[in-house]
């Protein structure tokens, strides 16, 4: 082999050192997600997720230290799905309405064609993991803060409370993991703008095109 080569063949591998602990960390995050969705965080055991990833228990331990702390790394992957998504679909819209619908338009897809992932949206989080609950607290805040500046532009009326109001856009739009259902009639990403247009218009909104059920 040339030295060259020689050259080359150890740059690559070294490439492939580098990458595939990340891409394994990466793959036992979504199944963690699948699993954690599927069975709840009590009832998700490490070796069912072991079993899902194709490794021995023992190697989860290299990249997480307990279940606890994969429940974070799923609900960090989650929460930086959201943040990026939303602030691609307000980027370089002005009017503080429009900008809201944008945003409420993808967190719904978000919620609703992501994936396990974002079954971690939730207000509250399952008992046995108090020792992270702050650190899933600011994960959330984090979002939540992209949310209160969009609120904060809204041309609402004096004795509406914006806080109140961003709890209930946020409480709506994450309902919808409970209730959607393909063949709604609308996209989540209509449903999301909708749910916008509901609170901003007192209901009274001129109703979309009918469609299949």
């Amino acid at each position: 082999m040339t030295e060259t080569k020689a050259k080359s063949a150890s740059k690559e591998s070294t490439r492939r050192e580098e990458i595939a602990p990340f891409d394994r960390r990466q793959q036992i995050i979504f199944e963690a997600a699948r699993i954690f969705a599927l069975k709840g965080f009590a009832g998700t055991s490490m070796r069912d997720i072991a079993n899902a990833t194709g490794i021995l228990v023992g190697s989860l331990y290299h990249h997480f230290a307990s279940k606890e702390e994969m429940f974070v790394a799923v609900h960090a992957a989650g929460m930086e799905t959201l943040i990026s998504s939303v602030k691609g679909a307000i980027e370089g819209i002005e009017e503080p309405w429009q900008r809201l619908e944008a945003a409420a338009g993808t967190h719904c897809a978000a919620l609703l064609e992501s994936g396990d992932l974002m079954i971690m949206v939730v207000p509250s989080f399952e008992a046995g993991i108090d020792t992270f609950r702050d650190e899933l607290i600011r994960q959330r805040d984090e979002y939540e803060a992209i949310i209160i500046e969009l609120v904060a532009n809204l041309d609402l009326p004096a004795d509406v409370d914006r806080r109140m109001f961003r709890l209930h856009l946020l409480g709506a739009l994450n309902w919808t993991q409970t209730w959607y259902r393909p063949g709604f009639g609308m996209t989540p990403a209509q449903i999301g703008a909708q749910l916008v247009k509901m609170l901003r218009h007192g209901g009274a909104i001129t109703p979309l095109p009918a469609s299949s059920p």
